[in-house]
């Protein structure tokens, strides 16, 4: 959800404009990279509650003591609310989720380095400041008025608008985390294509890696119930975009679908402007009230494109958003995954076979009860755990066909295991969790602070 503020741009008068935009995303397959963003949920090692921002131990002591490892302070009205680095940054959501969001590497075994790596700092700070990282898709104890709220202007706007479309949207940006990918794309048909490919078993993922069974410190009768609070945010810029997958759809499509996504804000000078429900074609017309005669930069336009949260968001690549956090191994299985179905031509063909017939009901039905059912979902006649032994299959043949190795010998395809795990025995990490919490736990949750900690 975040991002840090960028150069504002040329203005932007006209939607080919945006097109061009998208396209120009656009890179030869030499080129591709893999970018991986992950959140956690932070708190306090002596009572375990969510940390704030001020206090100790708090979000602002971790910022800056991650500063010792290179990060560069952001700042937003004196607060340190970021860290940049490179190519990577370091963000906050709106409940102080931490988010790394890495640099794009060029194989998953950057990728693996680079999540080890963040969790090393983040555990070196967090353990002298008294706190601890917990990998979980939904907070498990504590309800939406024990989380504190970060000093970030953006998330004043999104915090008044939010309940005015969803029972679920404030529990979405405080009690909720997630672990997504991004990849890219040769040419719009390739965008299209892996965007197909991507929507349709985006729940799928989202079963393999449903790790968020509980709520306020109960069984809350989901797997993943991150995933279902996302069904109840907002229905203008949330779900499955069924639009994907019509004859026509491109680049320009989906400039329209995000035309019509109602905007939050716009930033100038420093201040976040509350244009909440307004329309960014309004604001190339220079008909914003808030901004009479103004016209938009390139930068809102980037903005309002962080704004708009399907299961998967095109910008200048593709985002991954079906998965619960979780786990080091499942932080680096999920870009594992992705890359193994999308950046490898034979494996992706397979990916696209597999989806050919699939109608957009069946994928709309998939996504409203696979939060509840996992892999246990039926699905013609089977169940998504059978889909999910398929994919998670045609992922290690475009792992094991790329052939990147690290120094060991070693391919790509050693980051699904648990994915391969979790198929064989049909046991989900939430799974997992919920037979400990109606066993060994006695009915407590306080457990998965120690169990899911960093």
């Amino acid at each position: 959800m975040s991002r840090l503020p960028k150069a504002p741009g040329a203005p932007i008068e006209d939607k080919s404009q945006l097109v061009e935009y998208m396209a120009s995303g656009c890179a030869p397959r030499a080129d591709w990279r893999i970018g991986t963003e992950h959140e956690k949920f932070m708190f306090d090692a002596a009572t375990l509650r969510p940390l704030a921002y001020d206090g100790a131990p708090g979000i602002a002591g971790l910022l800056n003591g991650l500063t010792r490892f290179g990060w560069t302070p952001v700042k937003e009205r004196g607060n340190t609310i970021a860290l940049a680095q490179d190519q990577a940054s370091i963000t906050l959501e709106p409940g102080g989720q931490f988010e790394l969001s890495g640099a794009p590497l060029a194989t998953l075994h950057d990728t693996a380095n680079e999540l080890r790596t963040h969790m090393d700092q983040v555990k070196t700070v967090a353990d002298e400041i008294g706190a601890g990282a917990l990998g979980l898709g939904f907070i498990p104890q504590w309800r939406r008025d024990d989380m504190a709220w970060m000093p970030k202007g953006r998330y004043a706007v999104m915090r008044a608008y939010m309940p005015t479309k969803g029972d679920l949207g404030l529990d979405m940006m405080t009690r909720t985390s997630t672990v997504q990918v991004n990849l890219d794309f040769e040419s719009e048909s390739d965008m299209v294509r892996k965007f197909r490919i991507s929507l349709a078993l985006q729940p799928i993922a989202t079963a393999l890696f449903a790790n968020s069974p509980f709520r306020e410190g109960q069984d809350s009768g989901f797997l993943s119930l991150r995933s279902q609070v996302w069904s109840d945010t907002d229905p203008d810029r949330c779900g499955m975009l069924p639009f994907v997958f019509e004859e026509g759809f491109g680049f320009e499509r989906y400039v329209d679908y995000l035309l019509d996504v109602p905007m939050y804000f716009v930033y100038r000078d420093g201040q976040y402007i509350d244009v909440a429900g307004r329309s960014f074609r309004d604001f190339m017309a220079g008909r914003l009230a808030e901004l009479e005669g103004q016209l938009p930069r390139e930068s809102d336009w980037v903005d309002h494109m962080t704004t708009a949260f399907p299961e998967v968001r095109l910008k200048k690549y593709l985002e991954m958003r079906g998965a619960d956090s979780g786990p080091l191994d499942m932080l680096a299985a999920l870009p594992a995954l992705w890359v193994g179905l999308l950046y490898d031509p034979a494996a992706e063909a397979a990916a696209a076979d597999l989806i050919a017939d699939w109608t957009v009901a069946e994928m709309a039905a998939l996504r409203d009860e696979v939060p509840r059912s996992g892999l246990k979902t039926p699905f013609r006649g089977g169940t998504v755990g059978d889909i999910a032994g398929q994919v998670v299959t045609i992922a290690r043949q475009g792992l094991v066909a790329r052939a990147r190795r690290d120094g060991s010998g070693a391919d790509e395809s050693v980051y699904l295991a648990p994915l391969e795990a979790i198929v064989a025995s049909g046991v989900t990490r939430a799974d997992e969790l919920l037979a400990a919490f109606n066993g060994p736990w006695q009915s407590s949750v306080l457990p998965a602070y120690e169990a899911c900690r960093y």
